[in-house]
C-alpha cells in the first residue's frame, strides 16, 4: 500500500479500560510498531464498580457504541486480526462478565480479560519495548487499579495490582481526597517492592500520569513536547504531585492542557505518585507513553525481533518511506564507522547507536524546499514517534541532520532545541553534521560511491580518497568541506585522489 511499508497486515489492539476504552490499529507486527489510527472514548465503565460492584448502564452504553465504532473502523481498515483486552473494572464488576459477552458479539472475537499480574507484566513488557535498558519500578495507573513491577533491562519480575485507580479511589472515599490519603498511606505500607526502587526510576504509565506530566511540562515551559521518555527529578516530582493533590486543580497555571473529563482524577493521580516516590525513593520519573498494548504486540514477537533496537528499526523505516536511496543510509553508518574509530574520538556505545539512527534519518528531508530541508528534517525527528530514546538523545539526532543541510550554522537552531542542546551534544552534533556534509556532496544521496571514497585520520591528518573514477568528484567545495570537519576534530585535511 502506497505510504505505507510492508509488514505484514494491519492488527489491532482494542484496550477496555476503567476509565477509557481505546482502539489502536497498528502498521503490523514489528519490533517498533506505527500507529495508523488511534481513538479512545473516555466511557468511565469503573466509576461506581468499589461501591456498587456493577458497571454502571450508561458506561456500559458508551462502551458498546465505542465498539460498534471501532469494529467499523477496522473492517474500513481491512484489520482481519484484532485483539481485544479488559483490566480491572470488567474482571471486578459482578457483570461484567455480561459486558464481556456483549462485547465479544460485537468484535466478532473473544476478549482477554487481563488478571492482576498479567496486567502488570503487559505494562512492563511494553515499557521494555519503548524505554532503552530500563532499570526500576514500573507504575500503571488505571481507572481502576494499580499495577508495579519490576524491571531489569528485558527481565520483568512479578508484579503486583493494589485497587488505587482514579476511579476507583473517587468512588471509595465519596470523592474525597482527604479519605483517599489514608487508603493510599495504608495500601504502601509492608510492600516488599518498595525497597526495590531506592536510587532507580520509576516509569510512569498511564493517561492520567500522562496528564500530570502534561500539566508540569507547561507550566514549568519545558521546550520538547514529546511526553514519552520525559523525565523528572524525584525531588521535582514529589513537590509537584504534593502541590496538586492538595489545591483545587481548576486554579492550577495552564490546567486547560488536560482534557476536562481527566481532571477531576489529577488529585488522585498526584497522590498516588506522591507516596509512590516518598515510598520508593527514585532517583527520577519518567513518563513512558507505552504500556499495556505496547506490551502485549511486544509480547506476541519472537525472540529475534524482540531483540531488534526499536530506535534502529523505526529510523530504518523512515528511511525507506522518505530517502531517496535508502541503501545510501545504511552506507553511512558503515562510512562513519570508519571514521570515527580511526578519529580518536570516544563514543559510547549509546553514542554508537545514536549516530547509526542519526545516518538511517539523514537524507529524510530532501522533498523540502531547499531553505527549509533541515527544519523539517528535524522537526520529523523532534516530534517522530520514536522509542527507546531519551529527550537528549533526540536533539543529537535532530541536530545532526539538522547542521548537515544549513552548513553547521548554529544561528538558525529553534530555541526550544538550543535549551535542550548541551555543549557536548551540540559538538557531537556538529562533527556528525560535518562528516554528513563531506558524504551528501560526494553522493548525490545515491548508493554505492561512499565504500570507495573512504575518510580516515592517518598519522594524525584527516584524508579523503578519491581514486580511479571518483577523483572526477573533486572540487574545491569537497576539500572544503573535509576542512572543516578536519577543524571540529582538530586535525590537518587532506584529499588525494
Amino acid at each position: 500500500m502506497k505510504g505505507r511499508l510492508d509488514h505484514g497486515p494491519a492488527i489491532a489492539v482494542i484496550d477496555i479500560g476503567s476509565n477509557s476504552v481505546r482502539l489502536v490499529i497498528y502498521e503490523g507486527l514489528t519490533r517498533s510498531p506505527t500507529p495508523i489510527f488511534n481513538e479512545k472514548v473516555l466511557a468511565g465503565l469503573g466509576r461506581q464498580v468499589q461501591t456498587t460492584g456493577l458497571l454502571a448502564q450508561e458506561a456500559i452504553d458508551t462502551a458498546l457504541r465505542a465498539l460498534v465504532r471501532f469494529k467499523a473502523l477496522c473492517d474500513i481498515q481491512h484489520v482481519r486480526t484484532i485483539y481485544p483486552i479488559a483490566t480491572a473494572a470488567c474482571r471486578d464488576a459482578r457483570n461484567g462478565r455480561a459486558f464481556i459477552s456483549a462485547a465479544e458479539r460485537i468484535l466478532g472475537t473473544s476478549i482477554e480479560i487481563l488478571s492482576g499480574k498479567r496486567e502488570a507484566q503487559l505494562t512492563a513488557y511494553g515499557v521494555v519495548s519503548g524505554i532503552h535498558k530500563p532499570d526500576g519500578i514500573v507504575g500503571d495507573l488505571g481507572g481502576g487499579s494499580l499495577e508495579l513491577v519490576d524491571v531489569r533491562g528485558a527481565s520483568v519480575r512479578r508484579g503486583l495490582t493494589l485497587p488505587l485507580g482514579g476511579l476507583a479511589l473517587q468512588d471509595l472515599t465519596g470523592r474525597s481526597v482527604k479519605k483517599a490519603e489514608k487508603l493510599v498511606e495504608q495500601a504502601f505500607s509492608n510492600l516488599d517492592i518498595m525497597s526495590a526502587g531506592t536510587g532507580r526510576t520509576f516509569y510512569a504509565v498511564g493517561g492520567t500520569w500522562r496528564a500530570l506530566a502534561r500539566l508540569h511540562m507547561w507550566q514549568t515551559g519545558y521546550p520538547f513536547h514529546v511526553m514519552h521518555n520525559y523525565r523528572i527529578s524525584a525531588r521535582e516530582a514529589l513537590e509537584f504531585s504534593r502541590l496538586v493533590h492538595r489545591v483545587d486543580t481548576e486554579t492550577l497555571s495552564k490546567i486547560e492542557v488536560v482534557n476536562s473529563a481527566r481532571r477531576p482524577l489529577l488529585p488522585y493521580a498526584a497522590l498516588v505518585l506522591e507516596n509512590l516516590v516518598r515510598s520508593l525513593k527514585p532517583k527520577d520519573v519518567i513518563i513512558s507513553a507505552m504500556g499495556v498494548r505496547e506490551g502485549l504486540l511486544y509480547s506476541l514477537l519472537d525472540a529475534p525481533e524482540r531483540a531488534r533496537d526499536p530506535l534502529i528499526s523505526a529510523a530504518a523505516d523512515l528511511n525507506v518511506l522518505r530517502s531517496r536511496a535508502p541503501r545510501h543510509g545504511e552506507e553511512l553508518i558503515e562510512w562513519t564507522d570508519r571514521f570515527i574509530a580511526s578519529s580518536g574520538l570516544d563514543e559510547t556505545a549509546e553514542e554508537e547507536r545514536l549516530r547509526h539512527a542519526a545516518c538511517l534519518l539523514a537524507d529524510i528531508g530532501w522533498r523540502a524546499h531547499p531553505d527549509y530541508r533541515g527544519e523539517q528534517a528535524m522537526n520529523i525527528i523532534a516530534h517522530g514517534p520514536f522509542v527507546a530514546v531519551d529527550h537528549p538523545s533526540r536533539t543529537y539526532i535532530a541536530l545532526s541532520v539538522f547542521l548537515r543541510h544549513t552548513g553547521l550554522n548554529e544561528e538558525e537552531l529553534p530555541s526550544r532545541i538550543r535549551e535542550l542542546a548541551t555543549p557536548y551534544i551540540l559538538d557531537r552534533a556538529r562533527v556528525l553534521g560535518a562528516a554528513m556534509r563531506v558524504a551528501y556532496i560526494l553522493t548525490a544521496g545515491q548508493d554505492g560511491v561512499l565504500p570507495h571514497v573512504p575518510l580516515r585520520v592517518v598519522r594524525g591528518k584527516l584524508v579523503l580518497k578519491l581514486n580511479g573514477p571518483y577523483a572526477r568528484l573533486f572540487t574545491e567545495r569537497v576539500s572544503g568541506r573535509v576542512r572543516q570537519l578536519a577543524r571540529l576534530i582538530g586535525r590537518e585535511a587532506a584529499v588525494e585522489t
